[in-house]
């Protein structure tokens, strides 16, 4: 195996122009480190191709390291996919994103970022949060029974239906293993119960829903303007961007590197605490350095603060010291 990689791989990465890729050569990628941290904890999270003919959404579960294809949100609420599983996000999807070919093109900053979720109630959410369930067990149910169904070819068939198009002997078998009519049905529920958590009509044609859309996306940015932000997972979204990676940073702590220094002619060697380290370029590792440096000062009897932090690293920013070392109080690492 080694050899079959070390052959047909590495002179490829060799002409790679990102330095991790080049060097670590043997390494299929890299870790995502803003998606990493945002899904510990959760038992699953959504997932929709970025190129497809049909707009869908699903949970994958956490054990599953998604590629690149992949636009991935950090939520394992149910009332997330079916509010993204409505006509009505569709619809902003299709005229947010773009196309490659004839297909259409899922673009996370303007497809999601910029959507604006109703304001439900709690009936409403819990009602939407139940069809988003059981339009996913439908989904995997039939699947499970059928491996060779994809979405895919179901999608295709529904839109048979919709369009009042006479199916074929291959998609009559289709529809029934996948129960496409039911499929249609639980989607209808759903944009049906979504348009309510809106406060719309359920047959509003897509122009007026666009337009619908584009006045609440205004109006939630003059509320943002005035600090209401209505987040989606608030327990992780308010937290700083340090807080949230030193969760991730907490897995994968190893011994902190000791400070070497070379003892000059006529003077002793500095101690650990006294050394000083390169700053490191990435958050992560900033923060597995100063979670060292604090083990390594109280050691040698001396104030942790800000200053005594930055002052061992070449060009340490104050500011980021204190933000790390927040950061860990908060979560009770220090």
């Amino acid at each position: 195996m080694y050899q079959w990689v070390y052959t047909r791989v590495k002179p490829e990465r060799d002409q790679n122009n990102r330095a991790s890729y080049r060097n670590n050569w043997w390494i299929f990628g890299e870790p995502r480190k803003d998606l990493r941290p945002s899904l510990i904890g959760l038992p699953r999270y959504l997932a929709t191709s970025e190129t497809a003919k049909h707009r869908f959404f699903i949970f994958l579960s956490a054990e599953t390291l998604p590629d690149n294809m992949l636009v991935n949100i950090a939520s394992s609420d149910a009332y997330h996919l079916g509010v993204l599983s409505s006509h009505i996000h569709v619809c902003w999807a299709l005229a947010s994103g773009g196309t490659l070919e004839n297909r259409p093109r899922y673009n996370k900053s303007l497809c999601f970022d910029t959507f604006p979720f109703p304001d439900a109630t709690s009936k409403q959410l819990a009602n939407i949060s139940d069809l988003g369930e059981r339009l996913d067990s439908h989904r995997q149910t039939r699947q499970a029974l059928h491996p060779e169904l994809t979405m895919t070819i179901m999608y295709n068939v529904l839109e048979s239906l919709r369009q009042g198009r006479e199916l074929t002997v291959k998609e009559k078998i289709i529809h029934e293993q996948g129960l496409v009519t039911v499929l249609g049905q639980l989607h209808d529920e759903l944009d049906a119960a979504v348009a309510e958590a809106y406060g719309w009509p359920t047959d509003l044609p897509d122009e007026e829903i666009l337009s619908r859309l584009v006045a609440l996306n205004a109006e939630r940015i003059e509320e943002e303007k005035q600090g209401q932000i209505r987040w989606l997972r608030s327990e992780y979204q308010t937290k700083s961007k340090a807080e949230r990676r030193v969760v991730q940073a907490s897995l994968d702590f190893s011994p902190p590197p000791e400070p070497v220094t070379k003892a000059k002619k006529g003077r002793p060697a500095k101690t650990k605490a006294e050394a000083k380290l390169a700053w490191p370029s990435d958050l992560l590792e900033q923060t597995q350095a100063v979670r060292g440096m604090v083990a390594a000062l109280r050691e040698a009897a001396v104030a942790i603060t800000p200053d005594t932090i930055a002052e061992r690293f070449t060009r340490a920013p104050r500011a980021r010291a204190q933000e790390i070392l927040q950061a860990l109080e908060t979560l009770g690492f220090i």
